[in-house]
C-alpha cells in the first residue's frame, strides 16, 4: 500500500501508543478521584497540558482537551456567539472553511447572527484588504483558517492576527491541518483561540484541543461536570490525552527536519504529474502551502473514479475534504476559488509523509498517468 491521505488521518506513531497503553489497563483511575490511581491520571493530564502549551507559546491554563477538530471549531464559534453578542453579532469567515466552521455559522445565522463570508483568490488567499472592509463596530469574531485541508493553501494568519488586534475583534483560526506540520506561536501571532486534532499529526483519533487565550471570556460547552475548569464536562479521555500531547512533543522536536523532507517529495511529485500528465492543473498557493500537500485537477475525469482505481493499484489518495465523502457536488473550495465545476469534478488530492518516498512517487505518477488515460478515453 502506498498512502497518500495524511490529510484525511495519520498513523498513529509507535511511540504515541507506547505512551497510551498504561492509561488503558494500569493507570486507569478516573482523573477527578481523589485517590492515588486517579491522581495518576491527573496528574498525566496537567502534564499533557504543559506539553501542549508549550509547543504554542502558551500557558497550560490556556489548553482545554476536546473530542477533536470539530467540536474545538463549534465550541470557539458558538460561544464567542453566545458570550459577545450583547456587544454585537456579526463574524467573519471565509468561503473556503472547514464545514465544522461553516455548519457552525450556518447554525448561528438562525439564531441572529450575521455573516460575512470572504471570497478568496484563484491560490486560495483571502484580501487582507477585503477583510478589512468587511469590519463593522458590531463585528465580534474573525475566524479563518491556518491552511487549507482540499488544497494545501496557508493563510497570512499573522497580518490577520494583526488587523483583529487592531480592531478589538477576538481572532480563531481552524488550526487542523497546520499543527504540528508548522511552527505556531499563538502570541505572536495574535491568535485568541486555536482548534487542533491529534490524528492528523501521528497521534490518536477523538482528542483535540482548544486554546483559549487567558483575556478571552468564553462561556461553557458542555454541562455537567467540573472537568476543564468547569468549560467541558465529561471523564477525561486520559489515553487519548497521554497520545496527543506525545504526538505533539515528537511533532515540535522534528518539525523542520520533518517539514523539509516532506517539501522535497512534494514539489517532486508535482513536478513529475505536470510532466506526465497533459491537463493537470494544481490547485492552491503555490509556494505558500503546506509542506506535504499536492492537489490538482485534471481536465476530463471524475475524481471519485479515478480514486477507486488508484485503490484497486494499493494507493490512497483523496478528492478533497474526507468530511465531504459521498457529496455529489463539486468541491466548495474549487468553486470559491474559480475553478470551472466540470474542472472542479477531477479533483485529487495527495499528501504525503516523510514515510513516504520517491520511489513511491513514482509509481503513483505511473499508474496515474495510466488512469488519467484511460478515463479520458471512456
Amino acid at each position: 500500500m502506498i498512502y497518500l491521505d495524511n490529510a484525511a488521518t495519520t498513523r498513529t506513531a509507535p511511540g504515541v501508543v507506547e505512551a497510551m497503553l498504561p492509561y488503558f489497563s494500569e493507570h486507569y483511575g478516573n482523573a477527578g478521584s481523589i485517590y492515588g490511581l486517579g491522581s495518576k491520571s491527573k496528574s498525566a493530564l496537567n502534564k499533557a497540558r504543559e506539553t501542549i502549551a508549550g509547543t504554542l507559546g502558551a500557558q497550560a491554563n490556556e489548553i482545554y482537551f476536546t473530542a477533536g477538530g470539530t467540536e474545538s471549531d463549534n465550541w470557539a464559534l458558538k460561544a464567542v456567539y453566545e458570550s459577545c453578542c450583547s456587544k454585537g453579532r456579526h463574524i467573519i469567515t471565509s468561503k473556503v472553511e472547514h464545514h465544522a466552521v461553516l455548519h457552525t455559522c450556518e447554525y448561528l445565522e438562525e439564531r441572529g447572527a450575521q455573516i460575512t463570508y470572504l471570497d478568496v483568490t484563484q491560490d486560495g488567499l483571502i484580501s487582507l484588504e477585503q477583510l478589512k472592509k468587511a469590519i463593522r463596530p458590531d463585528t465580534i469574531l474573525i475566524s479563518i483558517m491556518y491552511a487549507n485541508n482540499e488544497i494545501g493553501t496557508i493563510e497570512p494568519i499573522e497580518e490577520i492576527g494583526e488587523v483583529a488586534r487592531e480592531h478589538g475583534i477576538l481572532f480563531h483560526t481552524d488550526g487542523v491541518q497546520a499543527y504540528g506540520h508548522l511552527p505556531i506561536a499563538v502570541d505572536k501571532l495574535h491568535i485568541d483561540l486555536f482548534s487542533a486534532s491529534g490524528h492528523k499529526f501521528n497521534g490518536p483519533k477523538g482528542v483535540g484541543f482548544l486554546y483559549v487565550n487567558r483575556k478571552t471570556t468564553l462561556c461553557s460547552f458542555i454541562h455537567g461536570g467540573q472537568q476543564e475548569r468547569g468549560r467541558r464536562a465529561g471523564t477525561e479521555n486520559v489515553p487519548g490525552i497521554v497520545g496527543i500531547a506525545a504526538a505533539a512533543k515528537q511533532a515540535a522536536l522534528r518539525m523542520e527536519e520533518r517539514a523539509a523532507t516532506e517539501r522535497r517529495m512534494r514539489d517532486y511529485l508535482i513536478a513529475r504529474i505536470k510532466e506526465r500528465i497533459p491537463g493537470a492543473q494544481l490547485t492552491g498557493h503555490k509556494s505558500m502551502r503546506l509542506p506535504g500537500h499536492a492537489s490538482f485537477c485534471f481536465e476530463g475525469i471524475e475524481g471519485e473514479s479515478a480514486l477507486i482505481m488508484l485503490d484497486m493499484q494499493g494507493i490512497c489518495a483523496s478528492g478533497g475534504s474526507a468530511c465531504t465523502t459521498g457529496n455529489p457536488g463539486p468541491s466548495h473550495v474549487l468553486q470559491a476559488a474559480g475553478i470551472p465545476e466540470k474542472l472542479a469534478r477531477g479533483a485529487l488530492r495527495f499528501s504525503l509523509s516523510e514515510e513516504n518516498t520517491l520511489e513511491e512517487l513514482d509509481v503513483v505518477v505511473e499508474e496515474l498517468s495510466g488512469i488519467v488515460e484511460k478515463l479520458r478515453g471512456i
